[in-house]
């Protein structure tokens, strides 16, 4: 306790940058993986070289990727993109397959109907399939928010600035009061986007809240 109140402001500072990695991945992904989720769902024939393919890309060891990423895109070892680039990737694996799945799971009576009224697909995309893809997909966020934030972690091993560090200093030092602020503050953070997600995902579906009550 003492350590957290001694350190509250770098707590703070390593958290914002903790909050960054874990969560500028988690745009990018959900942006890559909708087209490519949508392809999957309308194209039967790519479905599986997409949705397989990308969920290989999340077998790619973290600390591996990491290190590869500088090589790639031609950054230093300690930018932030490099940690931004691994987790979009792990990201979009997760996210291809839900998005598929919640395409799938919009009641075919319905994208009928909307076709029936004279929506082209990519309105009826926009205007029915993704709405009521929402809750479905917004569960897959969750599911990728709290993994960016795990794995983020590990970046510290390689000297990228985050929460990490509490764990990778604290074993150093066997200093358990470090790793225990670490930890928590890697909770706190996963449950706040968590959180974030669910509200978000509760105010682009208000006809939910009227079916619940």
């Amino acid at each position: 306790m003492n350590y957290a109140l001694d350190n509250w402001s770098d707590i703070l500072h390593r958290a914002w940058q903790h909050t960054l990695l874990a969560g500028i991945p988690l745009v990018l992904g959900l942006l890559i993986a909708l087209p490519l989720g949508w392809l999957a769902h309308s194209r039967p024939r790519w479905r599986n070289v997409l949705v397989a393919g990308s969920g290989l890309l999340y077998t790619i060891p973290s600390l591996a990727l990491f290190i590869v990423m500088p090589i790639i895109l031609g950054t230093k070892i300690l930018s932030a993109w490099n940690v931004i680039a691994a987790m979009t990737i792990y990201t979009v694996a997760l996210l291809v397959r839900t998005v598929t799945d919640a395409l799938d799971a919009v009641p075919s009576t319905v994208t009928q109907a909307a076709t029936a009224m004279g929506m082209t697909r990519l309105k009826r995309l926009f205007k029915v399939d993704l709405p009521l893809a929402t809750p479905v997909i917004s569960s897959g966020m969750r599911v990728a928010a709290v993994s960016n934030v795990s794995i983020v972690s590990v970046a510290s091993l390689i000297g990228v600035p985050q929460l990490g560090y509490y764990l990778t200093s604290g074993y150093q030092r066997q200093y358990w009061d470090e790793i225990f602020v670490g930890i928590v503050a890697c909770l706190v953070l996963a449950l706040v986007f968590d959180a974030v997600i669910q509200l978000i995902a509760r105010l682009l579906t208000p006809w939910q809240r009227v079916v619940t009550r």
